[in-house]
Parts: C-alpha cells; sequence; structure tokens
C-alpha cells in the first residue's frame, strides 16, 4: 500500500489478528490526534498513501518501476529497523518464515509498480486488493459468502477491458500483484507469531529490499546515485509509509475492525480520485463499474464474515503495496519509545 510500505481490506487480517492476539491493546493515542475524528484520520491516510504512489508514477520516466521500488523498501526497512532495532539472531524455521515474507513484499510492490506503468493507478490497486479479498472469502465457512468473489471477478474482468497487449499485460501483472498480496496475509501471521511486534516486518522489509535490489540497480543505474531523486524517493516512502501507519493505528484504537475494514475499502476509489487530480488519468464507464463491484464485493465480505464484537479496536492493519507497514498491536508506551528511537 501505505506504497506505502503500506498496505486492502481489513477482511484480510484474520489471520494476522489471530496471531497477535497476545499483544496489548493499545490504551492512549498520538499526542494531539484525539481532537481529529477517526474518519478524517484514516482519509487522511488513504490520500497519503495514493499520494505516494501517483508521485512513484511520476518518477518511472527516470528510474522506472524497479528501481522505484528498491527506494521504496529500502528506506521503508531503514525507518523500520531504527524504529523497532528488532535481534538478527533467528533460527532457520523464523529466518525462513522471514524470508518467505520478505518475498512476497518484493513480489508484491514490484507488480504493483509495473501495473502502475501500464495501467491507472486505481486500476492496478483494485485487482491487486483481490488477492487479500479472495483469501478472507475463501476463509468462510459459508458458501454464500464465495459470491462476492464471483462480483469481484466480475469487477476485474471490467477493469481489464482495455484491449490491446498492454492491457493484458498490466492485468496480468496486476493479478500477480493480488497473488504476492494474497500470500502476504498468511505469512505475515507466521512472522507475527514468532517475532511479535514490528521487528519481524522490519527484517521482511530489508530481505524485500535485497531481492528487489539487482533488478532495480539495473534499471535506475546512476540516477539512484543523484541525490533529487534519493530525496524523491524517500519521500514517496515517507507518504507511503509513516503517515499512513500513524493514522491507522490511531484509527484502530478507537473504531472496530469491521468499521475499519469499511473504510479501507475505499482506498480503490480514493486512488482513482488522487490519480485524476495529481495525473490525469481517467476512468471509462465500465471501468469505474469495475471498480465499484470490487469495492462493494471488500465490503461484502468484510460485513459477512466479522463484526464489531467479534474483533475489537487494536485489530492490525493490513499492507497495501504503496501502504502503511503493519505491525502488530502494541501498546502505547512502545509506540512512543518507537516514535523517539526513530
Amino acid at each position: 500500500m501505505s506504497v506505502d510500505i503500506r498496505t486492502s481490506t481489513a477482511s484480510s487480517t484474520n489471520a494476522v489478528t489471530k496471531a497477535s492476539a497476545s499483544a496489548p491493546a493499545t490504551t492512549g493515542g498520538w499526542k494531539g490526534m484525539d481532537v481529529v475524528p477517526a474518519p478524517v484520520l484514516m482519509l487522511i491516510g488513504m490520500v497519503s498513501t495514493q499520494l505516494g504512489a501517483a508521485f512513484a508514477k511520476q518518477l518511472f520516466g527516470t528510474v522506472g518501476p524497479a528501481a522505484m521500488t528498491v527506494m521504496r523498501l529500502g528506506f521503508a526497512a531503514v525507518v523500520l529497523l531504527l524504529w523497532w532495532r528488532p535481534s538478527l539472531r533467528l533460527d532457520r524455521r523464523t529466518a525462513g518464515a522471514v524470508a518467505a515474507l520478505g518475498v512476497a513484499i518484493a513480489g508484491m510492490n514490484i507488480c504493483f509498480y509495473l501495473a502502475m506503468a501500464r495501467m491507472p493507478v486505481g486500476v492496478a490497486l483494485t485487482v491487486g486488493m483481490a488477492g487479500p479479498l479472495a483469501v478472507a472469502a475463501m476463509s468462510s465457512r459459508r458458501a454464500r459468502d464465495r459470491l462476492w468473489i464471483v462480483l469481484a471477478a466480475s469487477g476485474i474482468a471490467l477493469l481489464g477491458w482495455q484491449g490491446g497487449a498492454a492491457g493484458v499485460t498490466g492485468l496480468l501483472i496486476a493479478l500477480a500483484c493480488a497473488v504476492f498480496w494474497g500470500s502476504y496475509v498468511p505469512l505475515s501471521a507466521r512472522v507475527g507469531a514468532v517475532l511479535p511486534g514490528g521487528g519481524g516486518l522490519a527484517l521482511a522489509m530489508a530481505f524485500g529490499t535485497l531481492c528487489s535490489l539487482p533488478a532495480g540497480l539495473v534499471e535506475g543505474g546512476a540516477a539512484l546515485a543523484r541525490p533529487e531523486v534519493l530525496a524523491f524517493g524517500f519521500g514517496v516512502a515517507m507518504l507511503s509509509s509513516l503517515v499512513p501507519y500513524t493514522c491507522e493505528m490511531e484509527t484502530l484504537r478507537r473504531v472496530s475492525a469491521l468499521v475499519f475494514g469499511v473504510l479501507l475499502s475505499l482506498e480503490p476509489a480514493i486512488g482513482a480520485l488522487v490519480a485524476l487530480l495529481v495525473l490525469h488519468e481517467t476512468l471509462s464507464p465500465l471501468q469505474a463499474l469495475g471498480l465499484a463491484a470490487v469495492v462493494a464485493a471488500s465490503i461484502g465480505v468484510i460485513r459477512s464474515t466479522r463484526s464489531p464484537r467479534e474483533r475489537p479496536p487494536g485489530t492490525a492493519p493490513t499492507f497495501t503495496p504503496g501502504a502503511p507497514l503493519p505491525p502488530a498491536p502494541t501498546s502505547t508506551s512502545t509506540l512512543t519509545q518507537g516514535s523517539e528511537e526513530k
């Protein structure tokens, strides 16, 4: 997401919630944020995420999607490593889980950027969101919930209705992003179970940076040594991670995961609006209808598989390509300590 290193639908956090259930709930908020309504905070976070994506696309002419991915993940990894300072002493099983999550994160982000280079941002984001949506719907034991997948698939078909090789290629890459995004859900739960907090995510982000580094260096070349390019990349990483992460964690402190998920499901529409204003990207009527279908399917999955009683405030947010980086729920004191270290 967060392209953020960020995040998707809150319904995809079912596994993450179970893995982090032992973490203490947040009992206090970020200083000065209590006066801002939770929906407004959520809106700020989502707009920041999509601004990061739009600005990243503007840099594609200079360094390309792979090089942008390296900067995006690299700067985010540095921030998270300084924030959480995780131990590097991992057993073989834990190291394998972290590495697998790192591969998923790298694949998810590079596919998202590659898809963005070939189609509107809102379309790429919506198709990618189908991954966690499918994971959430398939985890339900009620057959009727699988119908939401049919609605989402119909929406994706409309989104990919562009014709030509570029449209087909972009749709296939976005679907690959959806696969990586869907695999992120169980992998993040596994890492969160063995490495509570954000340390596991920080290590996975660093490994993901290493995975994308060869392609990024080949594509970016000498441009990655230019200070203005690095400064732009750092700004994209912060827009896609720091601001959305802060807003999401504060929102989750106040609202149930059901409300959070419904709000987050609106992100594709926000992404399309931001892309229209910043990049002057427009959607055809069929694409707009497809986006609406996927958003409706996402909200339907959330409402049918969760209730406020099942998921209290404090549930971990999800990871959106170009969106925030969400560690497991933690106490206010830990968050404060992390911000001071950063």
